[in-house]
């Protein structure tokens, strides 16, 4: 094994002086003395053999030998951090905390019925669960706000694994437009009334989905509040088969008889924040989610037949 010249707390007092501006700034905010950040650095910059920083004014600036450095250190100091909370994990057990991100179209008895399996095994683990909306769900991968996700994508980089499929049905009032043609219905029969469609909760890369044809759409924030409009007859919209069931059995929501597109398909992915360091509870927590979505696949479809 060959022998380190230099030390992970030197590669973090010099990522301190680039990201609060200085020596006496990172000496503030790291809770040393100028004096030993200044001394670390110099003694880093001797090690590697290359100049890491130059001072323009009182600003300390990274040089191009000192930015491709500093990125590969990051990366290990960020390792580092893993590995010393996936140790904590282990001596200390279950985790304090999980976060839960769903999309809005996980079932919501789904859903209660893993987070009442989950509490019978993990009663002493924290929850906090956020409802998000298509992309949403990326976004809290990549912000590191969540444990275990479930989306309608597997980004990039990670694994999962598909937890349930949702249907999604075009539907209308009774009264609707549409359904007085009294006829099989097309694209161009939609275009001509309004829409209702759901908000992306995700700010970076927000996305559409599904057919949005319509030239007057309104647009809401949840799959509850456009279930409501819909069933008021104030316009159409594909909504999740488990959330609008009841209003279908009553005769307050009739499918639209659409030539094609009736039902869109949605599915849903279970993935884990981090892979490697998820905890006994995240996956505690996701096998119960696993075992309530095939119950409650299985429900739904004996109430289908």
């Amino acid at each position: 094994m060959p022998t380190l010249k230099t030390t992970l707390e030197q590669w973090r007092v010099l990522q301190a002086i680039v990201e609060h501006g200085g020596y006496a700034q990172a000496a503030e905010a790291l809770h040393r003395s100028q004096s030993s950040i200044s001394y670390m650095v110099a003694r880093l910059q001797e090690q590697v053999g290359v100049q890491l920083l130059a001072m323009e004014g009182r600003k300390a600036r990274l040089t191009e030998s000192g930015k491709a450095l500093l990125a590969q250190a990051v990366d290990l100091l960020n390792d580092a951090a893993k590995l010393e909370q996936r140790a904590a994990q282990l001596e200390h057990g279950w985790e304090a905390e999980v976060r839960l991100v769903v999309d809005a179209a996980l079932p919501t008895p789904l859903l209660l019925d893993a987070l009442a399996q989950f509490t019978r095994v993990a009663g002493q683990t924290r929850l906090q669960l956020t409802e998000v909306v298509l992309s949403g769900a990326e976004e809290a991968l990549a912000g590191q706000r969540a444990d275990v996700l479930v989306g309608t994508r597997v980004p990039a980089g990670y694994l999962g694994n598909l937890l349930l499929d949702v249907d999604f049905i075009a539907v209308a009032h009774p009264s609707h437009t549409l359904h007085r043609l009294g006829r099989e219905l097309d694209g161009d029969d939609l275009r001509r009334e309004m829409q209702v469609v759901l908000r992306d909760s995700g700010t970076v890369n927000p996305r559409d989905e599904g057919w949005l044809g319509s030239a007057q759409r309104w647009t809401v924030s949840s799959l509850e509040t456009s279930a409501a409009m819909v069933a008021d007859g104030l316009g159409f919209a594909w909504l999740p088969r488990h959330l609008i069931q009841r209003r279908l059995d009553e005769g307050a929501l009739w499918p639209l008889p659409l030539s094609e597109g009736r039902i869109r398909r949605v599915s849903l992915y279970l993935t884990f924040g981090s892979q490697e360091g998820a905890g006994p509870a995240a996956r505690q927590l996701a096998q119960v989610l696993h075992q309530s979505a095939q119950a409650y696949a299985a429900s739904a479809a004996n109430a289908l037949r």
